[in-house]
């Protein structure tokens, strides 16, 4: 029972660090530094570095960390935070994919709001959250290529959110994120991402999640943001 619950909590947290920063979220920080910093479960470098996170997080403008974020998780499919994105694209594919992966979620009681997509990956955690901890494992475990994806192009800039993602490696059973793919983390520069590169990566090749294939057709679809317009 202890250890469904300490899993909850700690990926509860992770879903916060890893969502749109808000007041709420900061007002947070010094109870999700307490609890991470103790957690036992978690490998003594990864407490590190999401320590390391929220004391960013802390001690920054909310405005500022708003903007970062922004740039941070809006600009490339390899840093989205949006999981089908890594699967299917902009492909009619990743509506039906939504639509399976909303099922699953009411099925176990959880209900979204209108503006949100199920793929988001801290509504995926928060999912994970409330389910026994044998289940959230196999459930990370299902995401951990897309999340070795999203945690090593983060780490390679430098940007701090990378610790929340590659987080989630060690809690999948998996190997944890290479220590050769980290670089000295940026604080005021932590938007600052190389945008080429991040044009090129929308033509990288999908990979899988939840037994989900690419997509076989070329065929677009409108997804609006969930998160409130800068």
């Amino acid at each position: 029972m202890k250890e469904m619950k300490d899993h909850g909590l700690i990926l509860s947290m992770l879903s916060a660090l890893l969502d749109y920063p808000d007041q709420a979220l900061l007002d947070s920080l010094p109870e999700i530094r307490t609890t991470v910093a103790d957690h036992a479960a978690l490998p003594p470098a990864t407490r590190a570095s999401l320590c390391e996170l929220v004391d960013y997080l802390d001690r920054a403008d909310l405005l500022d960390l708003q903007e970062a974020y922004v740039a941070t998780f809006d600009r490339g499919r390899n840093t989205s935070l949006y999981l089908f994105e890594h699967v299917h694209g902009e492909s009619r594919d990743r509506g039906q994919a939504m639509v399976d992966l909303l099922a699953m979620y009411e099925k176990s009681g959880l209900f979204l709001g209108a503006k949100e997509l199920p793929d988001y990956l801290p509504v995926f955690l928060e999912f994970a959250a409330h389910e026994p901890a044998k289940r959230a494992r196999s459930l990370l475990g299902e995401v951990a290529d897309i999340n070795r994806t999203i945690a090593t192009h983060l780490a390679q800039q430098g940007i701090r959110y990378a610790a929340a993602v590659a987080a989630l490696l060690p809690m999948a059973g998996q190997p944890p994120l290479s220590k050769d793919v980290w670089i000295a983390p940026r604080d005021e520069d932590n938007a600052t991402i190389d945008t080429e590169v991040l044009d090129k990566e929308w033509q990288d090749e999908p990979v899988s999640f939840l037994n989900a294939q690419a997509p076989t057709q070329d065929q677009p679809v409108k997804f609006y943001p969930t998160r409130p317009p800068q």
